[in-house]
């Protein structure tokens, strides 16, 4: 599974969880299940930051996709940029409420 699909299932997640949270009168447990929805989101934010290793990590999944070819190295790492970019503010939207 990929960076960007695990950040969207645990957001998923997290909305669900908040939704469900409206529906039970116990205040404990919705206590606790709104911890559990910040943490998810808490989550999801930090798996979606990009760092230098996650890119040069799809970088080489890019370049190997595309069947290691020379002399694309900065295609292929701005690509990886690009996606894990979107995929952060993806977190940052949501968790945000935008």
């Amino acid at each position: 599974m990929d960076r960007k699909q695990l950040v969207i299932q645990t957001l998923a997640k997290a909305k669900k969880y908040q939704e469900l949270a409206r529906w039970i009168g116990d205040r404990e447990t919705v206590h606790r299940i709104l911890d559990l929805v910040a943490k998810l989101k808490r989550r999801a934010q930090v798996v979606a930051k990009p760092s230098q290793n996650r890119i040069r990590r799809r970088a080489r999944q890019i370049w190997q996709e595309n069947g290691c070819p020379s002399g694309r190295d900065e295609e292929f790492w701005l690509q990886a940029e690009r996606e894990l970019r979107e995929t952060e503010e993806l977190a940052r939207r949501t968790v945000d409420g935008r």
